[in-house]
C-alpha cells in the first residue's frame, strides 16, 4: 500500500458520523416602511425612487424630467409611445447610442436599494448597462426587506440571466475620486408603483 493510499484509508476510517443540521438560519429585518428604507438607501447610492399610483404618473414624470431626450427604448407596453428606438435588433452593439431605457424590475430590496432585473424583462442583457440613463418600474408590493429574502426569490433557472442594480454606475478607484457613469448608466430613477 502506497503512502497516499494509507492516508486516504485512515481518513475514510476516521470519518465522523453524518449529522443532519436541523437549524435553518433566517435573518429577519424589520423596517417600519419598506418604500422609505428603499428610497433612503437608493438615494444614498446616487439613485432616485419615486412612489407613483399608476403608469400615467410615471409617463408624466418621464416626459417632464427627460424632455428633449431622444433615442429612448422601453420594454413596457404602457410607454411604447415614448420610445423612438427599437429594441428589435440582432446586434447588442447597436444599443451604444441609447440615451434612456425604461424597463421593469422583478422586485426590489429595501436594505441596499437594489432591484433584481431578469432576462424576462429585457431582450438584451447589456440594455441596463449601456444606456445613458435608466428607468426601472417595480411594484411596491414587490419590495423585500433584505438580501436573504431576495435570494429566496431569485430563479435564474427560469430566466437564464438576472442582475441586481443599485444606483447609477460609479467608481472611486482612481485617486479616490468618485466618477458617476464610469461603466454603466449615469442616472437611475426607480418608479415604485403602489
Amino acid at each position: 500500500m502506497s503512502s497516499r493510499e494509507k492516508i486516504l484509508s485512515a481518513i475514510k476510517t476516521n470519518q465522523p458520523d453524518y449529522q443532519k443540521l436541523d437549524v435553518q438560519f433566517k435573518f429577519e429585518t424589520v423596517y417600519d416602511d419598506l418604500f422609505n428604507k428603499f428610497s433612503e438607501i437608493l438615494s444614498f447610492v446616487g439613485g432616485k425612487a419615486i412612489e407613483v399610483k399608476n403608469f400615467d404618473e410615471i409617463k408624466a414624470d418621464i416626459q417632464s424630467h427627460y424632455s428633449g431626450v431622444t433615442r429612448i427604448a422601453t420594454t413596457i407596453a404602457e410607454f411604447s409611445d415614448l420610445a423612438d428606438f427599437s429594441l428589435n435588433i440582432a446586434d447588442p452593439h447597436d444599443l451604444e447610442t441609447l440615451n434612456l431605457a425604461i424597463i421593469e424590475g422583478d422586485f426590489a430590496v429595501a436594505e441596499n436599494g437594489a432591484i433584481w432585473v431578469s432576462e424576462k424583462h429585457i431582450p438584451h442583457r447589456v440594455l441596463p448597462m449601456i444606456t445613458q440613463y435608466l428607468v426601472i418600474v417595480v411594484k411596491k408590493s414587490e419590495i423585500v426587506t433584505n438580501m436573504h429574502r431576495a435570494y429566496e426569490r431569485v430563479k435564474v433557472d427560469d430566466t437564464g440571466f438576472g442582475t441586481f442594480i443599485s444606483g447609477p454606475s460609479k467608481t472611486a478607484d482612481i485617486e479616490q475620486s468618485l466618477v458617476i457613469g464610469a461603466h454603466g448608466a449615469r442616472g437611475l430613477t426607480v418608479y415604485v408603483l403602489g
